[in-house]
């Protein structure tokens, strides 16, 4: 674009290219009268804020104007009350066409955006989890008329996660909000969330031999991640972990702005990823993201082995923990007892001499299985008699590893009306079969993407059954 290389002279302060989204969305994009001068522009723009510069684009070779200009404000709300003002205006009695004002095309959007874009009217902010939707409102409705907010919350056991939402009528009262609110909030404009679909059960053996840990084929997307290995480890001696909290939540940050899709890639590569979200921060274009786990463990796990980490190669991201306000002790304690559990549970599947002695050595044999999670699951119920015709079948995928049969039936049936449990010979996947619908969605609400004895369980509608003697004939 000839936007800079052929801007109207003038003097005072002129943005360099790595600042021209400094804060981000401070520069509007006008689509004027070929015939109007810089002096009309900064005397209408002038009363919304102090005005960093002002640059009309033109031809390179005849020197007119090109209909086309940019004014870079110094604050974003400044920018943003402009365009909600002057969009559509004439900006003198001689003027037959009105304006046209959009926020500004930057390096972290793909157009101009105007003002009834969702991205800027949202934003993202970190509250503690004893906030109600009325609180986070409260807080908030100084800064302007507010559409609504929602809490994220965790889908199981309802309570909030200190993350939420509010969205605002007007961009400039989105960015008065960022500008003003207190720190703590850590407010951003939100990013737009890509959901990414469910695995089927073909495209889990399809590509099984790939997905041997579930996570390879994503380590293959760096390359360079074996060899920086060594260079985490350096970059964490300086860390000051005896005074650093603990938390399944993680803050990064990155020189160079990423997508949501890129987070996930990264962070997934660690087995318990929970939620990823992208933030805009107003002042810098740097990359901001939250990472959450379902476990302190892959937390702990992911901090200290992509802090530091290169993405993209000569970039490093910083990763730390967000104080989530939970004891640090009772977390680190469940980290324990979740990886001896997996322990013991990969011993047992590969020796079945340990699983017998497990289940019939000492007193230990006549407990029922101890089931180590965050989980909050029903009481035990009856199974259904063998003979009772079959509703619906669940597949199941562990990760790195099978539960133990009995403890995997003591899992199922806790959501009633359980036929059968089994595993799948030499593979990570099992089924469960239900004689009733309700009672196996209810499975797969509770036990889908959750952490129990060290193992990720992915439960999914299984394809619908043919016979069964067909079934088992099928080689994979």
């Amino acid at each position: 674009m000839d936007e800079v290389g052929s801007c109207a002279s003038g003097g005072g302060f002129r943005p360099g290219v790595d600042s021209l989204d400094e804060p981000p969305n401070s520069r509007i994009f006008l689509v004027i009268s070929k015939y109007t001068p810089e002096s009309v522009l900064r005397e209408r723009f002038s009363p919304f804020g102090e005005i960093q510069d002002i640059w009309v684009v033109r031809d390179k070779h005849t020197k007119e104007s090109k209909g086309i200009a940019f004014v870079k404000f110094a604050r974003s709300s400044q920018a943003c009350r402009a365009m909600e003002e002057m969009h559509g205006q004439c900006l003198s009695p001689s003027d037959t066409k009105p304006i046209k004002v959009f926020i500004a095309q930057s390096r972290s959007s793909g157009s101009h955006r105007d003002v009834e874009d969702e991205e800027l009217t949202r934003i993202f902010v970190m509250i503690p989890k004893s906030y109600t939707e009325e609180d986070l409102r409260e807080k908030f409705k100084v800064y302007g008329d507010i559409e609504y907010c929602s809490i994220i919350k965790n889908k199981v056991t309802g309570e909030s996660k200190g993350l939420g939402y509010v969205r605002y009528l007007k961009p400039s009262q989105a960015a008065q909000a960022i500008e003003n609110c207190d720190r703590s909030f850590r407010a951003i404009l939100a990013e737009p969330k890509n959901k990414a679909s469910e695995s089927s059960e073909q495209d889990y053996y399809s590509n099984m031999r790939q997905e041997t840990l579930g996570h390879e084929p994503r380590v293959n997307m760096f390359p360079f991640v074996g060899e920086q290995q060594s260079e985490f480890s350096s970059f964490d001696k300086n860390d000051n972990r005896g005074q650093e909290s603990i938390s399944k939540r993680l803050s990064v940050v990155s020189r160079v702005p990423f997508t949501e899709e890129q987070l996930f890639s990264i962070f997934d590569i660690v087995p318990g990823l929970e939620y990823c979200e992208v933030q805009r921060d107003p002042y810098s274009n740097y990359g901001h993201g939250v990472v959450q786990y379902f476990n302190v463990a892959s937390a702990i796990y992911a901090k200290y082995k992509l802090h530091g980490f290169q993405y993209p190669p000569g970039n490093r991201i910083g990763v730390s923990f967000i104080d989530d306000g939970s004891n640090a002790s009772d977390l680190l304690r469940k980290m324990a007892t979740q990886m001896v559990a997996a322990q013991l549970a990969s011993m047992v599947w590969n020796n079945p001499s340990q699983q017998q002695f497990l289940q019939f050595g000492g007193s230990s044999g006549s407990q029922l299985p101890q089931i180590q999670t965050d989980v909050v699951l029903p009481s035990c119920k009856k199974k259904a008699p063998p003979e009772t015709p079959v509703k619906e079948r669940l597949f199941i995928v562990f990760n790195p590893h099978p539960l133990p049969l009995d403890v995997l039936e003591d899992i199922f049936c806790r959501f009633g009306n359980l036929i059968e449990v089994y595993l799948v010979s030499g593979k990570n996947v099992g089924y469960a079969k239900y004689a009733d619908r309700v009672s196996a969605n209810d499975a797969i609400t509770t036990l889908h993407g959750k952490i129990l004895n060290g193992v990720r369980l992915k439960v999914m509608l299984a394809d619908s059954p043919r016979e069964e003697s067909n079934k088992r004939q099928r080689t994979y």
